[in-house]
């Protein structure tokens, strides 16, 4: 019998497409992911995966280009968030027909944070797709979700690396993988370090803001401000301060950690090289975790 494994799949924008490749990985050395939690890209990947759909999504992800994401980028520049979202989210659902999450062949929780009630929101039932849209509401970029009397934004808020919130049963391996480690990255994804790629192609939509924000800011050496990068650089060590302190509360297993540099929260069209970099931690961790077995 294969070793079953609950996955929990941590938040981390492009980075969380690392997720694609410790899947694909896990499967090449005969485990079986019996159950799966996710916040944010987590949470997307996650429930792909849960759905079948895999194939299709990482198919569908490795032929963007930068310019395919910038035209799946839908500004709305109001209070609740500058992207609303919907352009990638119904590429999407053409190979994902929404389905109820308590029908999945694998058991799924999607992590979400309910601003109205100010606590964290684990879904179990219901449509997956809602699920995974409320779950990838970046705040400040990717507007919120309303629905009833509930105001839902990424789970990664509370909750970046759902350990304690997936479905365990005898005999299961608990594994979490987090994407937005501090350790160091040596090797570069491609040779343009396009660190800010988003807000050159947002420029014209975003300049006064960005020029506001950055006297706010102080710039050092020779790396400018942008919003994304700002966002993306102050959520992420908060987002890696609460999965210590989850991760210190409730230790999985298995750790796999992939480097929070190996690309930017935004860097989709790296997709391809992101996935082998999963693959490959994950082998080194598997390696790892027999050999401790074995002692």
């Amino acid at each position: 019998m294969k070793q079953k494994v609950a996955l929990v799949l941590g938040s981390g924008g492009a980075r969380g497409t690392a997720h694609i490749g410790v899947i694909r990985e896990l499967e090449k050395q005969g485990y079986e992911i019996s159950s799966i939690s996710g916040t944010s890209m987590g949470a997307l990947v996650g429930g792909v995966y849960a759905a079948g759909k895999l194939d299709e999504y990482e198919s569908w992800l490795c032929s963007l280009s930068k310019v395919d994401m910038f035209n799946l980028v839908d500004f709305t520049l109001s209070t609740k968030g500058i992207i609303k979202a919907d352009k990638v989210l119904k590429e999407i659902q053409k190979f994902i027909p929404d389905q109820n999450i308590q029908d999945l062949p694998i058991k799924y929780a999607a992590v979400v944070t309910d601003m109205s009630q100010k606590k964290e929101v684990v879904l179990t039932e219901g449509s997956l797709f809602e699920a995974i849209r409320a779950s990838i509401s970046i705040p400040f970029v990717i507007t919120p979700v309303l629905k009833n009397d509930s105001l839902f934004v990424d789970g990664g808020v509370l909750n970046p690396l759902p350990v304690n919130r997936v479905f365990r049963q005898e005999g299961d391996i608990l594994i979490a993988v987090n994407v937005i480690a501090q350790i160091p990255f040596q090797q570069s994804t491609d040779n343009d370090p396009d660190w800010g790629y988003f807000e050159k192609l947002t420029r014209g939509k975003l300049n006064g803001f960005q020029k506001k924000l950055s006297k706010l800011v102080t710039v050092h050496k020779k790396e400018s401000t942008g919003y994304f990068n700002l966002i993306s650089e102050t959520t992420g060590l908060m987002l890696s301060q609460i999965s210590k302190l989850t991760l210190e509360k409730n230790p999985p297993d298995l750790l796999i950690e992939i480097s929070r540099n190996a690309c930017s929260v935004f860097d989709f069209y790296k997709a391809t090289e992101v996935i082998e970099i999963g693959k490959k931690v994950t082998m080194e961790s598997l390696d790892k975790l027999r050999k401790k077995q074995a002692v």
